[in-house]
């Protein structure tokens, strides 16, 4: 089985790997059946002299290969027919920007495996590079912070090295007396946590958050049943919410009055209730005024998120009154960093743990006879057409939807 890493071909440029050179030498020590050859590239974090000092051939040709393994979306011009390919394809959702795409993979027999669905028998994701996301986010929603009150200033993530480096800026900085909610308890959510951790930020209890004043920056990390309360009144209860959210009421509010930052962490599910609206963030107790969004969901949970930015333009401002995009630095702005591909600004090592998990969790597969089925529930499509799982996306590819 020859598996080739390709060059990211996708504009703006992402430096990120599925297989940095460590992980390289790891499949093959492992897997001596295994061969791994490298596309040439310049934009790539790792360079092609470290693979060659890894062992690992660079070569121009991908045709040999059976496997190639991408990060974001292989421009249609450049997919080889008759392969089987890992990518972030962002069809699974119906992306209408994505439909020919799709329609290419099928036409031209690639199989096709999702690294979004690389998933347990439960249906958790094995591989994605969310803790990063978090990680990056937070360290952007301070530096949102420092940019917002003119108070401090910091370099940008992606031309620093790593975490550490990250957590070194953020020590030389003190912050005021602010509160800070963070939603979110998983990858991203833990991620961001990391970093409030790391600059030294104490946590506060919900109980506390909402109710003491301090004298000195606090923060408090929130679970959906924190932010979400039930419509009658009765109990909460977390499998249920995500079983079917449209008994809950976004409990928020009580939140948005005592914090300063908001980084939102959190997954939001399809029918759950925002966390706040429009006419939320124009009340005149509504205090947040700066929100690092690590989701990224555009006119949705989070209302002030009217669009994604850009690692290059990270930061812009929402008028809460004329629900329009304004200068950030405007007073009654609140500063939103609304990023959406957060780990691109720290791919070696978003690259590195990425990779770890593919290496345990889906190179195996390979050789093992897929014996917990990770590669069939990930294939999206097979003899050019959808497989089974993948058969709602049909209207999708045939322009119906």
């Amino acid at each position: 089985m020859k598996f080739g890493i390709i060059q990211e071909r996708k504009n703006p440029p992402d430096k990120r790997v599925v297989l940095p050179p460590a992980q390289c030498q790891t499949v093959m020590e492992t897997h001596p059946e295994a061969k791994l050859v490298v596309e040439p590239s310049s934009i790539r974090v790792f360079t092609d002299q470290e693979y060659l000092d890894a062992g690992v051939p660079v070569q121009d040709a991908m045709e040999s290969c059976d496997v190639l393994l991408g990060v974001k979306e292989v421009p249609i011009n450049a997919l080889l027919p008759n392969k089987k390919y890992f990518f972030f394809s962002h069809t699974i959702k119906k992306q209408p920007y994505n439909r020919d795409l799709l329609r290419a993979i099928l036409d031209k027999n690639i199989e096709l495996y999702d690294h979004e669905v690389i998933t347990n028998t439960q249906g958790q994701r094995l591989v994605a590079f969310g803790r990063y996301a978090g990680i990056v986010g937070a360290y952007n929603g301070i530096r949102t912070f420092g940019l917002k009150q003119q108070s401090f200033t910091l370099p940008k993530a992606e031309h620093l090295k790593d975490q550490a480096a990250l957590i070194a800026e953020l020590k030389k900085i003190t912050l005021p007396v602010i509160k800070i909610v963070l939603t979110g308890m998983g990858r991203v959510g833990n991620g961001a946590k990391e970093m409030l951790d790391g600059m030294g930020i104490k946590e506060v209890s919900v109980t506390d958050y909402l109710n003491n004043v301090y004298q000195e920056a606090v923060y408090c990390q929130i679970d959906v049943l924190d932010y979400n309360k039930t419509k009658d009144g009765s109990e909460g209860d977390k499998q249920a919410f995500f079983n079917d959210p449209s008994g809950y009421e976004s409990n928020f509010f009580r939140f948005a009055k005592v914090s300063d930052v908001f980084i939102a962490g959190h997954f939001y599910g399809d029918g759950a209730p925002y966390l706040f609206t429009r006419e939320d963030a124009k009340q005149p107790d509504f205090k947040i005024k700066v929100v690092a969004d690590i989701s990224c969901d555009i006119d949705g949970p989070v209302a002030c998120t009217i669009k994604p930015s850009t690692i290059a333009d990270p930061v812009y401002g929402y008028d809460p009154k004329t629900e329009s995009e304004v200068d950030f630095l405007q007073q009654d702005a609140i500063a939103v960093m609304a990023v959406d591909n957060l780990p691109a600004e720290l791919p070696r090592d978003a690259s590195g743990g990425f990779g770890e998990a593919f290496v345990a969790h889906v190179i195996p597969a390979f050789f093992n006879g897929d014996k917990d089925g990770i590669l069939e529930r990930a294939r999206m499509t097979q003899n050019g057409k959808l497989t089974a799982k993948y058969e709602y996306l049909q209207d999708y590819v045939d322009g119906k939807a």
